[in-house]
């Protein structure tokens, strides 16, 4: 998001604010926490004692799983880092909500209709990848326990990490005219034959 930030409200200071060096602190800073976050919870996964058995009805051991099968008060800690977690997403997000409100703004000031829309179409890819992301991530998380079951605890799992990184290069490249006719092609030949 601010990539796009910078490309549209700030082209004039593209090179300098967004230069080598800072990209190289931003992928540093997701890296490094990225990194950081997963050796806590792992950490204190391992800590905790599991009394009824280590089998999870997931095809990966998430965090949430693991928790039902601990039997001590020592998972408290982890649901502290899954808030501390939840937090820093949440700082995430107003960032990015914060970051495209002010594209927006930018960009509905533009005059001609053709500028307009080249701007949004650099935009609608990230918006598209996120929006999937967020939305399975959100569902798969915060879904009424009324609702969930096994089953559809294994699919949405799925969906929200298979999927997004799956059809994350196909909506980027949704850009290249070359890729929209050959997609419209195989539409076309998957209904007529």
């Amino acid at each position: 998001a601010y990539d796009r930030y910078v490309a549209i409200c700030k082209p004039l200071h593209y090179g300098t604010l967004l230069g080598s060096r800072a990209c190289a602190h931003m992928a540093a800073a997701a890296w490094g926490s990225g990194f950081l976050h997963a050796v806590l919870h792992t950490a204190n996964t391992f800590s905790l004692p599991l009394c009824q058995g280590n089998a999870l009805d997931q095809f990966f051991c998430e965090i949430p799983q693991i928790l039902k099968l601990s039997c001590s008060d020592s998972y408290l800690r982890e649901a502290g880092l899954v808030v501390v977690g939840a937090c820093l997403g949440l700082g995430c997000f107003v960032f990015l909500v914060v970051s495209y409100v002010q594209i927006f703004r930018a960009v509905l000031r533009i005059p001609s209709e053709q500028g307009r829309h080249k701007a949004f179409s650099t935009c609608f890819p990230h918006l598209a990848v996120v929006s999937l992301f967020l939305s399975t991530g959100i569902f798969a998380y915060l879904k009424p326990p009324s609702i969930s079951s096994p089953v559809l605890n294994l699919v949405v799992s799925f969906l929200y990490s298979v999927v997004p990184p799956a059809v994350n290069p196909l909506i980027y490249s949704m850009r290249n005219q070359e890729l929209k006719d050959a997609l419209w092609k195989l539409a076309q030949w998957k209904l007529f034959h």
